[in-house]
């Protein structure tokens, strides 16, 4: 398979941004602040980063896994999907809709590929993830396992547990990523719940961990991952800090958590399709 160029995932990721505002937009309902802020690492990781088979099954073997934790943030995971094959492009017109594949969290009941569990009770990602790697070593399989959290969300205890078990288990075909924003429904993680040295705490915890500090530049996220990769197999999980914006693409959206739930209305709308070019074809 032909790797895309740098120029073509920065073209993807304006149009998954465009995808993002969009959806919430149609339904007035949605989290495009977390969403546009994990867009070039969600491009990144599914058209560069991930092997991973063109079709799809719930058992996922012999191919790299990817569990999103923080599912509030469907809107961008979404998009990915569709634009990487896993279902019609279109099917993103029923964003929120009822009877939709494509609910507000993701879920497993509707059969949506590309989805493997149900998620949005935040903080029980990283025990899924675990779960999974696990599964790999069990059954001989060399892949990965990937996972994404938000930093607010580090403030769950169930997370800690889970970190604690992975490190002292030695789960090593693991790279978890924590999008470091932060923001959080209401307001800065340092007002709401500091969270102190979060890198340091993956360090104390045994973990090998690894900063990315321009989150939102598509070069320096793939630089980051393909590292993380080669830190796996060797007796730690790995976890990336992924220094981010939220909002990020859409300038009024930027630096806030004002936007973490919150629909823009049309003249919103086309301010914020007016930053992001298409691209590659509205759905």
């Amino acid at each position: 398979m032909t790797m895309p160029s740098t120029k073509e995932l920065e073209d993807m990721v304006s149009q998954v941004r465009r995808d993002i505002v969009r959806m919430v937009h149609k339904v007035n309902s949605g989290h495009p602040g977390g969403s546009l802020g994990c867009t070039e690492f969600m491009v990144a990781l599914y058209n560069e980063i991930m092997d991973r088979n063109p079709g799809f099954d719930m058992d996922g073997k012999n191919e790299d896994l990817f569990f999103l934790s923080n599912g509030h943030i469907s809107p961008v995971y979404y998009s990915v999907l569709a634009r990487a094959g896993y279902f019609p492009v279109e099917e993103l017109n029923t964003f929120r809709l009822i009877n939709s594949r494509l609910q507000g969290h993701p879920t497993t009941h509707e059969g949506l590929p590309g989805v493997r569990i149900a998620s949005g009770s935040l903080g029980q990602g990283m025990s899924v993830a675990i779960g999974a790697a696990l599964a790999k070593k069990l059954n001989k399989d060399s892949h990965l396992v990937y996972s994404l959290h938000g930093d607010g969300e580090l403030q769950e205890g169930q997370n800690w547990e889970a970190i604690m078990y992975a490190a002292g288990n030695k789960v090593d075909n693991l790279i978890a990523t924590i999008d470091n924003n932060g923001q959080q429904i209401d307001g800065a993680t340092s007002d709401v719940l500091p969270m102190g040295d979060i890198q340091e705490k993956f360090n104390a915890f045994g973990w090998d961990t690894i900063r990315v500090k321009e989150g939102n530049k598509i070069e320096s996220v793939i630089a980051g991952l393909e590292e993380a990769k080669k830190r796996t197999g060797k007796g730690k999980p790995v976890c990336m800090i992924l220094d981010t914006i939220m909002g990020n693409g859409v300038d009024f959206m930027m630096y806030t958590h004002a936007w973490h739930g919150k629909a823009p209305n049309d003249e919103q709308l086309a301010n914020a399709l007016g930053q992001n070019p298409e691209t590659l074809g509205d759905y």
